[in-house]
């Protein structure tokens, strides 16, 4: 009989012994017994025998997780502060069956044609294992792309594109299979078990070559990869928000080196972390040089102006796009007379008001209520509305302007990948107008109709409790203004009541780049220092206070590190939990990571290089 230390698949719980008479390697998946019912996990290592007794593995199972996918988990636990178990969940194991077709002769259908300068590009990078592709919207990213993809495929290696989200999975889908067909394969949480099943038979058999789609497609099983491309490698969606809390940019980086494959990140607003850290490939010039003429405006709603270039551009068959920065009719009622917003009784942030379902929300715990009338503080009567909702916004328009059709665009309208194509496909058609919502816009989408950008809201990002609030602001509006003006001249209104700021840097973002990481590395925030945020909840605030208070003694021991804040989280409380947080920070990665393991327990939990301070 031998011995197997395991882990769980999916489970936070510590590792386990069990026995075997079957000799196993470290990796190999198998199912065990666990109280009433059968798990499965993967093989650790062996140990010896233990002193209490063991039960034995129920079956060895035809999957098994590769060497390097055990290194990358073992890393991600660790950096992450996760358990190994949660860690190596994230991957999907690879078959020990055949594959059927290991020639397959694969010959993409159709070359693209680089420009010179496109050409330029593509030679600098095949040189470097990694390199950031810096090019202007609208510079032809995507073809350089489609360019290494090929190459990969004549090398006889596959590759893995991830983008942002999902919302740009549709476009660049249709883009891919026009060039490589059927051996490219979209990959995403929305994706249906059946069609998960038939991409993975395709991947095993490797019928499938290209693997895009959002973070998750980081972690398919893949063999011979040669390329890992993160396009709009700045978006902060590629950070998981619950453990493990990985940066799905940083785990390509560290994935492609330990494989041996190149890792190409790009952007139009590169990351301070990736232009400081990596060697930049630029494309200064878009690939149709439409002029673009900005209009600043200063109030809170949508005004006449606005209303105006949408009607003109509606009426010259144009289409149109507006950001808002919140999702849905996510807005507050507050008090005039007190200046209270009106709270989620469970967590001390504001209620959203949903107008066409007549409801309050809260956007943390999911509480609804009636809405309200009445301040909760004072009893003044009536309640106001702060900010704009997309619902509300379509509202005005759809009143302003007759006929005119509009796609709300963001989270509440766009709850399944049907939706999101059926959404797109209006718009490219023409059969919509205007494109109206929230951050998901700004994800990369190329339609040559667009003349009209308008974006609101800067003002309210640059208000944010962030030490990135500038370059999240400065990085929206390049972005959202990128989405116009592909293929004729166009108009951008941006409302803020800080033009200065950003007419200083409309035609260079390298400038603001360059003054921004100047003003960053003079300040101590990253990329210049490592940054990890703790963050503690407990139903009993005192008790939250308490482990929070401890935690700071604690960290007090270790001199590397700074402790730059800690108490009250900003938002104070979230299913009836208060939470505290605490903010550090030191010059070297190493010596923060020692006093966050030493630290580490089950009441807390450590975010590293953390993107949200809410």
């Amino acid at each position: 009989m031998k011995y197997y230390e395991i882990a769980l698949i999916k489970s936070s719980a510590p590792t386990l012994t069990y026995a075997s008479v079957e000799t196993l390697e470290s990796g190999q998946m198998v199912s065990v017994p666990l109280k009433s019912t059968t798990k499965n996990a993967v093989v650790l290592r062996t140990v010896e025998k233990p002193s209490f007794e063991t039960t034995e593995i129920d079956t060895v199972l035809q999957s098994y997780y590769s060497n390097e996918q055990m290194q990358i988990a073992k890393f991600i636990s660790e950096y992450y502060f996760s358990s190994f178990s949660e860690a190596i969940s994230l991957f999907l194991p690879f078959s020990q069956e055949k594959i059927k077709n290991e020639e397959l002769g694969i010959r993409n259908r159709k070359s693209v044609i680089l420009t010179p300068s496109q050409q330029n590009a593509y030679e600098q990078i095949l040189k470097k294992q990694k390199s950031l592709l810096f090019g202007v919207t609208g510079s032809g990213k995507t073809e350089i792309f489609i360019s290494l993809f090929a190459k990969m495929l004549e090398e006889g290696k596959t590759s893995i594109f991830l983008m942002p989200e999902i919302s740009l999975t549709p476009q660049m889908e249709k883009r891919l299979k026009v060039y490589f067909g059927d051996t490219v394969a979209m990959w995403h949480s929305k994706l249906t078990k059946k069609k998960k099943v038939s991409i993975l038979a395709g991947i095993e058999e490797g019928s499938i070559r290209i693997v895009a789609g959002a973070r998750s497609a980081l972690f398919v099983p893949l063999r011979d990869v040669g390329l890992i491309v993160v396009d709009e490698e700045h978006d902060d969606s590629y950070k998981a928000m619950t453990r493990p809390r990985y940066h799905a940019r940083d785990v390509a980086v560290l994935m492609a080196q330990k494989i041996g494959a190149k890792v190409l990140l790009a952007s139009a607003t590169p990351s301070m972390s990736s232009y400081h850290k990596y060697d930049v490939v630029k494309l200064d010039k878009p690939f149709v040089e439409a002029k673009k003429r900005y209009t600043f405006i200063t109030g809170n709603g949508i005004d006449k102006s606005m209303l105006r270039a949408i009607d003109k551009n509606y009426h010259t068959k144009a289409q149109s796009l507006l950001f808002l920065p919140t999702r849905g009719n996510f807005k507050y009622l507050y008090c005039q007379a007190c200046g209270k917003t009106h709270l989620c009784p469970y967590c001390s942030v504001g209620m959203a008001l949903h107008r066409n379902r007549r409801y309050l929300k809260c956007h943390y715990c999911n509480f609804t209520e009636a809405i309200a009338d009445t301040c909760t503080q004072c009893g003044h009567t009536p309640l106001t509305s702060e900010r704009i909702g997309t619902q509300e916004a379509i509202e005005i328009i759809s009143t302003a302007i007759e006929g005119i059709r509009i796609e709300q665009f963001d989270k509440d309208s766009i709850t399944t990948a049907k939706r999101l194509k059926e959404a797109l496909g209006r718009f490219e058609s023409g059969e919509s107008h205007v494109l109206l919502g929230t951050q998901m816009l700004s994800k990369g989408h190329d339609y040559a109709n667009i003349t009209l950008s308008i974006i609101m809201g800067l003002d309210y990002i640059l208000g944010l409790a962030d030490y990135r609030a500038r370059e999240r602001a400065m990085s929206l509006l390049f972005q959202i203004a990128g989405r116009s003006g592909r293929s004729s001249h166009a108009e951008v209104i941006v409302q803020t009541g800080d033009a200065d700021f950003f007419k200083a840097y409309l035609s260079d973002y390298e400038l603001f780049i360059k003054d921004e990481l100047a003003f960053l590395e003079m300040a101590d925030y990253p990329p210049f220092v490592s940054l990890a945020r703790i963050l503690i909840a407990h139903k009993d605030e005192r008790k939250a206070g308490k482990i929070t208070l401890d935690t700071v003694t604690k960290l007090k021991a270790f001199k590397d590190v700074e402790i730059v804040g800690s108490g009250k989280a900003p938002v104070e409380r979230i299913a009836n939990k208060y939470r505290f947080h605490i903010l550090l920070r030191a010059k070297n990665r190493m010596p923060l990571l020692k006093a966050l393991h030493a630290v580490d327990c089950r009441e807390i939990e450590i975010d590293m290089d953390p993107v949200e301070f809410s």
